[in-house]
């Protein structure tokens, strides 16, 4: 079976396993039509076949179908994706949840993540800059601190204070986001993190109707101390 039928059998599938009330879930948390509502739980248990398979992710990804977007998402392997291909996937998706969660993680897993992120940040289009600032969260989770230049994230945290209460809605959220995964995941950045945090006080963010609440940086970061997680990198951001 060639890819573009595989991706159709694929997206039939998909579409049989949507559920209504999901799908109002979803659409609540920002997705955009087309939608069919499968849970990710449905969606990993068909990912066997196509993991790996970066020529499949990217035609999935293609579809413009946010169930198929956050499939391709799981299944692509970022190591793999060229520049061209990343900067597609962020300009394509179908909703901020892809760009912010399926494209940065991605982004964050390829060799491209740091110049790809810092370009973003500066992008005119605020949906590709709260990407840049989740590409940047994501990508501090799974490298090594050996491997980060922290003078670099230190100026970008002092830019998160200077901009953040001006900023547009979701780049509001993806930076604060940014603050808790510096003091989260770089222990001799973790004190920067929550002065900053408490400099910025309460950060509001329009959720629409949802019940999601927009965490206070210096709190989470300190809870994340006292069960003794701090520092602890992650394989992945994908889940």
């Amino acid at each position: 079976m060639n890819t573009a039928d595989a991706v159709q059998e694929l997206v039939a599938q998909l579409k049989s396993l949507g559920l209504e009330s999901y799908r109002n879930t979803m659409c609540k948390h920002g997705a955009q039509e087309p939608i069919f509502g499968v849970k990710i739980e449905e969606m990993k248990k068909l990912m066997k076949p196509y993991k790996g398979d970066l020529d499949f992710a990217c035609a999935l990804f293609d579809t413009g179908i946010y169930d198929a977007q956050y499939m391709a998402g799981l299944l692509a392997d970022g190591s793999k994706m060229n520049a061209a291909q990343l900067q597609h996937w962020v300009e394509t998706a179908n909703s901020h949840g892809i760009r912010e969660y399926s494209v940065a993680w991605v982004t964050a897993e390829s060799s491209h993540a740091m110049s790809l992120a810092l370009t973003w940040i500066d992008s005119d289009n605020p949906d590709i800059v709260a990407a840049g600032w989740c590409t940047l969260s994501s990508y501090i989770s799974v490298t090594d601190d050996v491997d980060l230049d922290q003078t670099l994230l230190q100026k970008l945290l002092k830019r998160v204070q200077a901009e953040i209460h001006q900023a547009p809605n979701r780049v509001c959220y993806c930076m604060n986001s940014f603050v808790i995964a510096l003091g989260c995941y770089v222990p001799a950045l973790s004190e920067a993190a929550i002065q900053a945090g408490q400099k910025i006080g309460e950060v509001v963010v329009d959720v629409g109707d949802t019940s999601c609440k927009v965490p206070f940086s210096p709190d989470y970061i300190a809870k994340v101390a006292q069960r003794g997680s701090l520092g602890k990198k992650r394989k992945t951001t994908k889940c």
